[in-house]
């Protein structure tokens, strides 16, 4: 039956069909190894198993029986199951490893309203309990847990969460567990996602955790400004981690670099680290690149690069709390342009609640070399927030080439700074006596400004 998709999808499958192997250089990574994957040799449509894409007819069983023929009729290189345009109505599914989900030109996959059935899982380990209520929390939309060789890939196609019904839940203060993301992989690797639009998701959009190998890239994230909670990328405990040349139009935080929360995130010990984040353009009420606020696993070796951020609450964010514990360090943010934002750069030690009130106070976060560099901004409210924490001062926050300025005619923007120290070179305007000095010849500022 597919045959006659012809050499033109198959030659698009090729390209994209790959997954990205990091290098390390130093602190900081590259995505340019690229690792094919096994061919597609087995190709199959939705329509096969049933599925109807008018819109209105129900195709979970259709992408069930379709699931649940490639993961047990194995076959070389694994399977592509081909969505031809049309709206596919259905609720959250599972995929299984090694195998291609291919969206074509014109085609949506729509998840149900039926919130009453949508299956329930538990808690993640380094959460302790759900993200917004306690117990489990509900499945993802599209889920996989403990896969590899996974590509989400297609010709723009969308996958649309229809999250508007869970947005009033939390809005009226009825939701009985955490909302879904709309997709989300646990313990996998070898994760492509691609080509795809995103949109409406009813909690984070894309959220890999514990993975590694993972690149997300040419994707459109999409959700209302007010929609709540709409992070478009989450890498979550996660290492070796790309995120490249996609355009992200949500309600909270472009990109939030995590890896769990409080006592439950210390106990688990998986930090996020080796993410590249590149080509990024979006804007949000909150921040445009964030790392936080749930760092509790430790989060380091950070590249963010070639970023605009636009009509926003913050450009960059480095975000923990007394008693996340854990450590921020080797971060790398870069070549960043923003317009219209309330303030440019927020480096906090008093951001996000807590899951219970058994936090350890003296779980103390160490946040260290954290450079900001080659940073533009016109329409800026403020130029910066830094505020460490008296007992665990943020060290090596590194400032060089900073221009932020304000609206003609408006107070210019300034900046506020406690219980952080660093150095800065051209920066304008002129940073607080904390961050003032040059670097030091020696110092971790001399070293990287």
């Amino acid at each position: 039956m597919l045959r006659a998709l012809g050499s033109v999808l198959l030659c698009c499958f090729l390209l994209e069909a790959s997954f990205w192997i990091p290098i390390s250089y130093g602190d900081a990574i590259t995505c340019s190894g690229i690792v094919p994957m096994s061919y597609r040799n087995d190709r199959i449509s939705i329509t096969e198993f049933g599925g109807v894409g008018d819109g209105k007819t129900l195709n979970t069983k259709a992408f069930q029986k379709a699931i649940y023929r490639i993961q047990h009729l194995r076959r070389g290189g694994g399977t592509l199951l081909y969505v031809p345009s049309g709206v596919y109505l259905t609720d959250s599914f599972n995929l299984t490893s090694h195998m291609t989900l291919f969206l074509a030109q014109g085609a949506v996959i729509k998840a149900t309203q039926d919130t009453l059935n949508w299956p329930l899982i538990a808690p993640l380990p380094s959460y302790g309990r759900g993200r917004e209520r306690p117990g489990g929390r509900y499945m993802s939309f599209i889920h996989g847990d403990g896969l590899e060789d996974v590509v989400i890939t297609g010709e723009n196609g969308t996958i649309d969460g229809q999250g508007d019904i869970w947005w009033n839940m939390w809005r009226q203060r009825t939701l009985e567990f955490t909302r879904p993301s709309l997709v989300e992989f646990v313990d996998s690797r070898g994760i492509l996602i691609s080509n795809v639009i995103f949109r409406n998701s009813p909690f984070w959009n894309i959220h890999p955790v514990y993975c590694s190998n993972v690149v997300i890239r040419n994707v459109t994230i999409l959700a209302p400004p007010d929609s709540p909670n709409t992070d478009g990328i989450d890498p979550d405990s996660s290492s070796n981690v790309c995120i490249e040349d996609s355009f992200i139009s949500t309600g909270d935080d472009l990109v939030a670099v995590k890896s769990g929360w409080d006592e439950y995130g210390i106990a688990y010990g998986r930090p996020s680290s080796y993410i590249t984040i590149r080509r990024v353009t979006g804007t949000t009420p909150f921040a445009g690149i964030a790392v936080g606020s749930e760092t509790s696993g430790g989060v380091e070796n950070v590249l963010a690069e070639n970023i605009v951020v636009y009509n926003s609450g913050v450009g960059v964010s480095i975000k923990t709390n007394i008693g996340r514990g854990g450590f921020i360090k080797n971060i790398t943010v870069s070549e960043v342009f923003m317009e219209n934002v309330r303030t440019g750069i927020k480096v906090s030690g008093a951001t996000g609640d807590h899951p219970d009130n058994n936090f350890n106070p003296n779980a103390l976060p160490n946040v260290n070399n954290v450079i900001l560099k080659n940073i533009w901004g016109v329409k800026v409210q403020r130029a910066g927030s830094m505020q460490g924490l008296k007992d665990s001062p943020f060290t090596g926050i590194c400032l060089s080439n900073v221009s932020l300025q304000g609206t003609a005619g408006l107070r210019p923007p300034t900046w506020k700074c406690s219980d952080v120290n660093g150095a800065a070179i051209e920066v304008s305007p002129l940073p607080c006596a904390e961050l003032a000095s040059p670097p030091q010849q020696g110092g971790s500022c001399a070293i990287h400004l």
